[in-house]
């Protein structure tokens, strides 16, 4: 509630077992029956198996799905909603090759690379290895937080900002002070 209060345009709900901000269906529908209109509500899977991710579904009205695994592009899609892809910026990674089969996602979705970690680390990567374009709209991830997020736009240009750690006071614990801060720095840059 205080980040959709503080004007966040998307809350994410982790139904990532092994995150320490992962929620249960139950969990969810309450949240999503408290948010307000026009906010986003994003559903974060990794790997997960296509009927875990439809028992999901069939219990909360999720807006998006976004995918931090490596699922296959036909995976992302089978489940007839929006879709973001996540990607995580390796050594070497080639993002615009990667990010081709996903050409019908809502966005492509960077984020750090850490060996066995699929997202959440709070380390950021050389934003300066981002290609120029790519084949769907950026969503820069990784390590972002107040004290960096409007380097971040100025810099990257995306079409939006994901955090989570960033803003936390405890791994899963959310601080409404550092979400105000993070979106006043978001509103603090002029994009021409």
């Amino acid at each position: 509630m205080a980040a959709a209060r503080l004007g966040a345009d998307a809350i994410g709900l982790v139904f990532y077992p092994k995150s320490p901000r992962a929620v249960s269906a139950d969990q969810a529908r309450a949240i999503l029956r408290a948010l307000p209109p026009f906010v986003t509500s994003v559903g974060l899977f990794v790997d997960a198996a296509p009927a875990e991710i439809e028992r999901v579904l069939a219990a909360v009205p999720l807006d998006l799905l976004q995918f931090h695994g490596d699922e296959a592009a036909e995976d992302c899609r089978a489940h007839g909603r929006p879709y973001l892809k996540a990607l995580r910026m390796g050594a070497g990674v080639d993002l615009s090759a990667l990010a081709r089969p996903y050409d019908d996602a809502a966005g492509i979705l960077v984020d750090s690379f850490v060996e066995g970690v699929p997202g959440g680390t709070g380390q950021t990567f050389d934003w300066a290895r981002l290609p120029a374009r790519l084949p769907r709209p950026l969503v820069l991830a990784g390590g972002l937080n107040p004290d960096n997020v409007a380097a971040a736009i100025k810099q990257t240009r995306p079409w939006a900002v994901d955090v989570s750690g960033g803003v936390e006071s405890a791994p899963g614990i959310k601080d409404a002070a550092k979400i105000a801060a993070f979106i006043r720095g978001v509103n603090s840059v002029e994009i021409d």
